[in-house]
C-alpha cells in the first residue's frame, strides 16, 4: 500500500526504471575515460621560455623563409602549432595529407579546422589511380605482409602528396619533438641540412616541448583536438596502421606495431 493508495505494477516499473537510469548514470560517470587534457597536461618549469622560443621561431619562419607552410597530421603537436600560427596572425598556410585511410575522427577534425582556421588549410590527396592499382595488385592488407609493401603504400599515400605540397616552398614546419622517439632525440629547432640540396629548411618549433607541455597548451587555450587522444592514441596516422598503446609502451608503439620496434617512420621525416 503506497502513502496515497495502493501501488500499481506501473508504479513499480517506473521506480525500477528510475533506479536503473540512476545506476547507469553513476556507472558511466565512473567508467568514462579521462580526457587527455586531464591525464597529460603538466607544464615544464621552463614552459614560458619554451613558448616564447616557439613563438619567436614561427615569427622568424614567416618573416625570413617565405614561402613557408605547416605540415599537419592533426595530432596534438600540430593543432598546437596551427593555433599559434592563427593566434600570432602569421601568413603561414597549413597542409594536411588526406591519405584516404584516415580515422573518421581525424576527418571530422579536419573539417572543423578548415571551418575555423584563419590560416588556409590545404588538403593533398594521393593519386587515385595509383591507389587503385596498388590495391588491385597487392590487396587491402598489403601493409601487413612486408615492410617493403607498407613503405610502398606510404609512398603512394604520403610521400608523393608531400612532394606536391612542398613544391615551391622554401621551408616547412613540423610537430617533431625530441621526446617522441630515439630516432627523433636530436631533432633541432631549425634543420638546414637539406637547404643546399633541396633549398628547403625544416622548422621544428616544439622540438624541446614535453608531452605535458603540449597538453598544457591545449588545455589552457581550449584547443580542439582529435578525440582519439582520449582513447590512448598518442600518435595518430592511417587507421590500418595505428592502434592505442598500453601503459608503459613507447610513444610511437602504436604505429606499425607488427614491425621492428626500430622502424617507426613512414619516410616523411627521413632524409633521402
Amino acid at each position: 500500500m503506497g502513502r496515497n493508495g495502493p501501488r500499481t505494477i506501473a508504479d513499480g516499473m517506473g521506480s525500477y526504471k528510475r533506479i536503473i537510469a540512476m545506476t547507469s548514470s553513476l556507472f558511466s560517470a565512473r567508467t568514462a575515460p579521462a580526457k587527455a587534457t586531464d591525464l597529460h597536461a603538466k607544464a615544464s618549469p621552463d614552459f614560458a621560455a619554451k613558448l616564447a622560443e616557439t613563438q619567436a621561431l614561427l615569427q622568424r619562419a614567416a618573416a625570413q623563409f617565405a614561402p613557408v607552410t605547416q605540415a599537419s597530421s592533426l595530432g596534438a603537436e600540430d593543432v598546437v602549432i596551427t593555433h599559434l600560427i592563427n593566434h600570432l596572425q602569421l601568413d603561414i598556410p597549413v597542409f594536411v595529407l588526406e591519405t584516404g585511410a584516415l580515422h573518421a575522427e581525424t576527418l571530422a577534425l579536419l573539417e572543423r579546422t578548415q571551418a575555423h582556421s584563419r590560416a588556409p588549410i590545404h588538403v593533398f590527396r594521393p593519386e587515385q589511380e595509383a591507389v587503385i592499382q596498388f590495391l588491385r595488385e597487392k590487396g587491402q592488407d598489403a601493409m601487413y605482409q612486408s615492410m617493403d609493401l607498407r613503405k610502398a603504400c606510404c609512398g603512394i599515400r604520403k610521400m608523393e602528396p608531400l612532394a606536391r605540397a612542398l613544391t615551391g616552398q622554401r621551408a616547412w614546419i613540423t610537430g617533431l619533438r625530441q621526446e617522441q622517439s630515439n630516432a627523433r632525440a636530436e631533432v633541432p629547432l631549425l634543420d638546414t641540412s637539406e637547404e643546399a640540396s633541396k633549398n628547403l629548411a625544416k622548422f621544428n618549433p616544439l622540438a624541446r616541448w614535453t608531452w605535458g607541455d603540449v597538453w598544457h597548451y591545449i588545455a589552457t587555450n581550449q584547443v580542439d583536438y582529435n578525440p582519439l587522444h582520449d582513447q590512448f592514441f598518442p600518435s595518430i596516422g592511417c587507421a590500418p596502421c595505428t592502434r592505442a598503446i598500453s601503459l608503459g609502451e613507447a610513444f610511437r608503439a602504436g604505429r606499425w606495431w607488427w614491425e621492428d620496434e626500430a622502424a617507426k617512420e613512414c619516410g616523411l621525416h627521413v632524409k633521402h
